[in-house]
């Protein structure tokens, strides 16, 4: 989860160097092909394409669906609002995860889980400090990211059950190209030399953020890992100022700091619970 969380922070990066010149639509397809080339060695290594057949594939439809929209919103707020506000906002998605979680897949609500769940809360709602200053248009389309990030967590989490990291990723690449093919080339244009290491990166963190992520929910429940991603709020933050001079202030400083609480919490309660020797 901790290498997922380093490319997701790579593809922010990268994500804003991209659209300053191209369509978001544009960027999701070239994002898609060129990942699926990148991901055949795993395929290689896994049995061919042969062995990614799939009985579940309506679920694979309906969790691709779901992320294609979510990250559409998410890439058009990087345009919006400043990074560390976009990444905090997406932030209510391990709430609605683990609270989505626990109905339907039947996972407890642990001391710790909530600890993390209600400091993760508290620190992104100082971050982003809501009726501080105007509403923008991004804080909403960020938000709608974060509530369909959150089905397609828990539909992830579904699919690890019967489909390997590899096999998960593997649809996701080929649904989603199939989704933006007709939107892309409506809005395509050839992009200029400079931007073309930005765009292998993008197709890099994007799609092995995703599998890092997916092998981290086969090992654990999706209310231990998805809090974990609370990390990325104060991470971004300091992106943020290095490379593009968002100031960080005291409150922001305060709300890292409860959401890195939050997080260490959980992590020792879950830990400390699972000491007992496993056949795994």
């Amino acid at each position: 989860m901790m290498a997922g969380i380093a490319l997701l922070l790579l593809m922010a990066v990268s994500g804003r160097a991209i659209t300053a010149e191209l369509s978001v639509f544009q960027v999701m397809e070239m994002r898609s092909v060129i990942a699926f080339f990148m991901l055949l060695p795993l395929v290689h290594r896994e049995g061919g394409i042969r062995q990614m057949r799939s009985g579940i594939l309506l679920t694979h439809i309906g969790r691709n669906t779901a992320h294609y929209v979510g990250q559409f919103a998410w890439l058009i707020g990087l345009t919006m609002i400043p990074m560390a506000q976009v990444i905090a906002i997406e932030f209510t998605a391990p709430i609605w995860t683990a609270i989505m979680a626990a109905l339907f897949l039947g996972e407890r609500l642990t001391a710790g889980k909530m600890a993390a769940i209600l400091f993760g809360l508290v620190g992104v709602t100082l971050i982003v400090r809501p009726g501080a200053a105007p509403l923008n248009p991004g804080h909403l389309i960020v938000l709608g990211a974060a509530f369909v990030f959150a089905i397609s967590f828990i539909t992830t989490k579904m699919l690890t059950r019967s489909d390997s990291a590899t096999k998960i990723i593997f649809w996701m690449l080929i649904i989603q190209s199939v989704i933006g093919l007709i939107p892309a080339l409506n809005v395509w244009v050839w992009p200029s030399l400079a931007i073309w290491p930005w765009i292998f990166v993008i197709a890099f963190a994007g799609t092995f953020a995703h599998f890092c992520m997916a092998r981290a929910l086969s090992y654990a429940d999706a209310t231990v890992v998805m809090p974990m991603d609370y990390l990325r709020v104060p991470l971004s933050a300091l992106l943020g100022f290095l490379l593009y001079s968002e100031a960080i202030d005291g409150v922001t400083a305060v709300g890292a700091a409860l959401i890195l609480a939050g997080n260490l919490f959980n992590l020792r309660k879950s830990n400390a619970a699972g000491k007992a020797p496993t056949a795994n």
